[in-house]
């Protein structure tokens, strides 16, 4: 440990990396090997350990690129990400011709200038822009455009989906360029934590609601997912957020209650968005790529795009109150 903390920002940043490439190596192998031995019967098991392990080198190098690049890299990178996600979420939810100068809004002025506030570090400004300006002028805009017909309907999906895909999602790169005392450079480590409690407790989760009873909350949206299953995964998130204490500026106990409620948020927002694709009448966002152009990315950062809010603000809040 005192050698680990001996070693530069970049060393430690470097060494990071090649923990997390060095991890999807020894996965894609067991993957591909078991892939050799599996029966046809589950090819279908086979390709979705596939697709997830793809995203998984595509999220991890998107990551390392993000922080090699810098911090307009990042901003730029990230920007990207949430067009494609809002461009998917609009793509499969009810719109209008009137609401054309409401999602020209959304995609050429709200998406640019909410990145622009976080590559500018304007972070008091860019917690508060979406959520309160945005969320008055696209209704003005829509009223605008003259069509009362299912008008809140239409704004609220909107709204919708500039908050989750556009401001949810942009508090990833804010973690990468928030200024810590004593902590300066070394923001990939935070949404490395970010990223490894979320995703610990949705396996938790996934695995607790197939061994445990089922008590469904919500038999309508999920049947696998209950309070117990949800707790477990929270609890999960808590002790894998307290190995990795070291990677943190902060002390033990509150980077384990941090780590909980990410990952809690984290999985309440992945039920949220199944929610919303039963109401679409989709089985996953992007399946169909020949109308959105998209291969399911929302599923892959829809909890964090309700985490990383969470743990931004708990990282502020903390690191200002702490001695």
């Amino acid at each position: 440990m005192n050698r680990l903390r001996a070693l530069s920002t970049e060393q430690q940043v470097g060494l990071l990396f090649l923990i997390l490439f060095g991890l999807l190596v020894v996965a894609s192998l067991a993957v591909f090997v078991q892939s050799l031995r599996a029966a046809e019967s589950a090819s279908d098991r086979q390709l979705r350990l596939w697709r997830d392990l793809r995203a998984l080198w595509v999220g991890s190098t998107v990551f390392w690129l993000s922080w090699l690049s810098g911090p307009v890299g990042a901003t730029l990178l990230f920007g990207v990400f949430s067009f494609l996600a809002l461009r998917e979420f609009i793509t499969l939810v009810h719109t209008r011709r009137s609401d054309h100068r409401s999602l020209i809004l959304a995609f050429f002025v709200v998406l640019p200038l909410q990145y622009l506030l976080v590559g500018t570090r304007s972070f008091d400004l860019f917690t508060v822009f979406i959520p309160v300006y945005v969320f008055l002028a696209i209704p003005a805009s829509s009223a605008l455009a003259g069509d009362p017909e299912r008008f809140l309907e239409r704004n609220a999906k909107i709204q919708w989906g500039i908050m989750v895909c556009v401001y949810g999602l942009s508090h990833a790169p804010a973690l990468l360029l928030i200024d810590i005392p004593k902590f300066a450079g070394r923001g990939a480590f935070l949404v490395f934590f970010l990223v490894v409690v979320t995703a610990s407790a949705q396996i938790v989760q996934e695995l607790m609601s197939r061994w445990l009873r089922r008590r469904p909350v919500a038999r309508h949206i999920d049947r696998s997912f209950s309070y117990r299953a949800w707790g477990s995964g929270a609890a999960a998130a808590a002790v894998v957020g307290g190995l990795l204490v070291w990677i943190t500026p902060f002390r033990v106990l509150p980077t384990m209650a941090m780590a909980a409620a990410v990952a809690a948020c984290g999985t309440l927002g992945d039920f949220v968005m199944r929610a919303l694709k039963k109401d679409a009448g989709v089985r996953w966002w992007g399946n169909q790529p020949s109308v959105t152009g998209a291969v399911g990315l929302l599923d892959r950062v829809a909890p964090l795009c309700f985490a990383a809010p969470v743990f931004f603000h708990s990282v502020r809040w903390y690191a200002s109150v702490a001695p």
